[in-house]
């Protein structure tokens, strides 16, 4: 986080005298603000009751849950502090063409940052992001509702990477990716399907059943075993000619199963 602005230090000094705090915690709990988009924040000083979060609208927590005068003083503190953000820049100007970020800079500032062996991540709270860097490639997370705390990660890669919220443990593989990464590998691959073969086939068309029964002249199992009627035989000679006209069949395997239909006239 940058420093203090000259107007800035005698702002946040100013706030820390009036609600009794020093200003190391005032300037800790306004770089968490910035961190946080000003509506939020997540800290960790003694003066503060240990770590807590807050939340604009009346969300505290402090790690000294009974101290009740704190957490009032606390929430007060912040209320304060993020008017300041909105109505001020009480931190030193960044250097002109340095974001001196690794982090896509649409993502905000980071409230916390971590890493291990060649992968790094960081938080960003006012977005409802999650950053992954890992062999040169960046992957963003949704956060959603989790206000994301401390992380533990396994040797065997970033899909082991787990998180803390105020909901509990969240695993990395949870999250949803966002981005041009959401795309790759969004879509189901398809797959042909043997069991909708024959009905996705062209209407009129032969199925390997209507082929054999065709061929053969005996009846499918839905018909009679025996005892064909004259309009069996002819539905069958309809559906030897279709077999020809679309080369199926060759003419002279139509003319010998026709001449053998039209024998049992």
């Amino acid at each position: 986080m940058r420093g203090l602005s000259e107007e800035g230090r005698q702002i946040v000094d100013d706030i820390a005298r009036r609600h009794g705090v020093s200003s190391d915690a005032a300037s800790q709990l306004l770089s968490a603000l910035a961190a946080g988009g000003g509506s939020q924040a997540q800290f960790n000083h003694p003066e503060l009751g240990g770590m807590g979060q807050w939340s604009q609208g009346g969300m505290i927590m402090i790690g000294d849950m009974f101290n009740h005068g704190l957490k009032a003083k606390v929430d007060a503190l912040c209320n304060e502090l993020a008017g300041v953000l909105q109505t001020s820049s009480p931190f030193v100007p960044a250097p002109t063409g340095s974001s001196g970020s690794r982090w896509p800079a649409e993502l905000g500032t980071p409230s916390s940052t971590g890493s291990q062996n060649d992968m790094h991540y960081a938080v960003f709270p006012g977005s409802r992001r999650l950053a992954i860097e890992q062999r040169g490639l960046i992957t963003v997370y949704d956060t959603g509702d989790h206000r994301i705390g401390g992380a533990s990660q396994q040797q065997s890669g970033d899909q082991s990477l787990s998180f803390t919220s105020q909901l509990g443990r969240v695993s990395l593989s949870e999250l949803k990716i966002v981005g041009d990464q959401a795309k790759a590998g969004d879509a189901p691959v398809a797959r042909p399907n043997p069991a909708a073969r024959d009905t996705d086939a062209t209407p009129g068309a032969a199925t390997p059943e209507t082929d054999e029964s065709a061929l053969s002249g005996s009846p499918v199992p839905s018909q009679r075993a025996s005892g064909s009627s004259d309009d069996e035989i002819f539905s069958r000679l309809e559906r030897l000619a279709d077999l020809q006209s679309r080369g199926i069949i060759s003419a002279e395997e139509f003319a010998a199963k026709k001449a053998e239909l039209l024998s049992r006239l």
